[in-house]
């Protein structure tokens, strides 16, 4: 986990991060992807493609902290998210390369639900989901 810890500081993350649960770190980098997405298309949409790009680095590298927290023997579920995450970076950097707000959508619209779910997820199931 220390990883996705490092990633998300690295992306500009503050407020108590040192002490978060695995559980809740899982959480922030949801929202940090997300949040840093959803500015990337306002940065699209305002010209400012030199902010779009740092943006959508910042969520890539973000997604990749998500992709290394994943456990070794998660099985399927690791698989899944696993191929979501590729596909996501892949999408971010084609829409980053085409300045395509709706491509962000698209990846934005992928891990809502995945977030979402994860905020439902009693904190007791994740050190087993998590490899933790």
């Amino acid at each position: 986990m220390s990883v996705a810890l490092k990633q998300y500081a690295k992306c500009g993350a503050q407020g108590g991060i040192q002490d978060a649960s695995p559980h809740r770190l899982i959480q922030l980098l949801y929202r940090g992807a997300l949040d840093r997405m959803a500015s990337a298309k306002g940065a699209i949409a305002r010209g400012d493609l030199q902010g779009k790009a740092e943006l959508i680095g910042k969520s890539i590298a973000i997604i990749g902290g998500l992709q290394d927290a994943l456990s070794k023997e998660g099985g399927e579920i690791t698989e899944n998210l696993s191929g979501l995450y590729a596909y996501v970076t892949d999408q971010l950097l084609k829409a980053s390369y085409r300045n395509d707000e709706g491509t962000i959508d698209e990846c934005i619209g992928l891990l809502e639900p995945v977030a979402s779910a994860w905020d439902e997820i009693a904190f007791d199931a994740v050190p087993t989901a998590m490899g933790m």
